[in-house]
């Protein structure tokens, strides 16, 4: 065995390939989490919606950024807890749909958005990225649809 001052050793976890590897691994597990993270946002648009805009006032009229933060959590957990209860409360089929609307239409809005700008990304034909945000739109309206109707189960 011969040592030669300065070299450095090469252990298999600093290898290119692994790195490679790694870094490959990390990219998917992030970029899982980060639709995972806008998918779960666009199901509640308009609870968010709400929370910003409430938000965004009270920092107007002198709430300070911290009381503007809480204020816009509340009334975003406000909206989404009283649509839930009134969706699961309301007897009439008409009254139901009109509130699940009101939460579904916002969520498929965003899902179409989220996709279409995704797919501009990798998908060079406009009609593909069309039907792609379509397809977006209708499971994100879908799902906020059915998490709507989640308590309405859970609640009798």
């Amino acid at each position: 065995m011969v040592v030669v001052e300065g070299a450095t050793l090469a252990t298999f976890v600093t290898g290119p390939i692994t790195m490679i590897i790694i870094g490959v691994l990390l990219n998917i597990i992030g970029l899982g989490m980060f639709c995972w993270v806008l998918f779960t946002l666009a199901i509640y648009a308009l609870p968010f919606f709400a929370g910003v805009t409430a938000g965004i006032y009270s920092f107007q009229v002198g709430a300070g950024p911290v009381g503007a933060i809480v204020f816009g959590f509340t009334a975003a957990g406000l909206t989404l807890a009283a649509g839930q209860y009134a969706f699961s409360a309301a007897r009439s089929p008409f009254v139901r749909l009109v509130i699940g609307l009101l939460f579904a239409v916002p969520a498929a809005r965003a899902g179409h958005d989220l996709i279409l700008a995704f797919a501009h990304m990798g998908v060079p034909s406009e009609w593909w990225r069309e039907a792609f945000a379509v397809f977006g739109a209708i499971a994100v309206g879908g799902t906020a649809w059915a998490r709507m109707s989640i308590v309405e189960k859970s609640a009798f």
